[in-house]
C-alpha cells in the first residue's frame, strides 16, 4: 500500500458579515454556530460618509462580535485642522471579516 502523497494544511474558517450600527453606534454581528472555536480575529472596515469614523471592537466572542462606531467632524482652527469630540455614529455600514486563530 502506497502512502505517497500530498498534504495541504486545511484554511482556517472565514466568515464575513454587513450590518447597520444602531442609535448607539453598536452593531453585533453573530457567527454560525460551531464557526469558532475561539474568538475570532476580527477586522472592520466602515463605508464612507461625512467627518472622520472610527470603529473599534467593544466585545468579542466565539459566538458574536460587537463594534461600536464614532464619527467626528474636521474644525479648523486658527488655520490648523482638528477634529472634534467623537459621537455615535448611528445608520453606518460596517463590514467584518473574522478569521479562526
Amino acid at each position: 500500500m502506497s502512502t505517497a502523497g500530498n498534504y495541504e494544511t486545511p484554511r482556517p474558517r472565514v466568515e464575513r458579515a454587513t450590518g447597520v450600527t444602531d442609535g448607539s453606534g453598536n452593531v453585533t454581528f453573530t457567527w454560525p454556530p460551531g464557526a469558532f472555536t475561539a474568538p475570532p480575529v476580527v477586522t472592520l472596515t466602515v463605508q464612507a460618509g461625512d467627518g472622520f469614523r472610527s470603529a473599534r471592537i467593544s466585545a468579542n466572542t466565539a459566538a458574536a462580535t460587537t463594534a461600536n462606531v464614532q464619527v467626528a467632524a474636521g474644525v479648523t482652527l486658527l488655520g490648523l485642522g482638528v477634529l472634534a469630540v467623537g459621537a455615535p455614529a448611528s445608520g453606518v455600514t460596517v463590514h467584518a471579516h473574522a478569521v479562526a486563530p
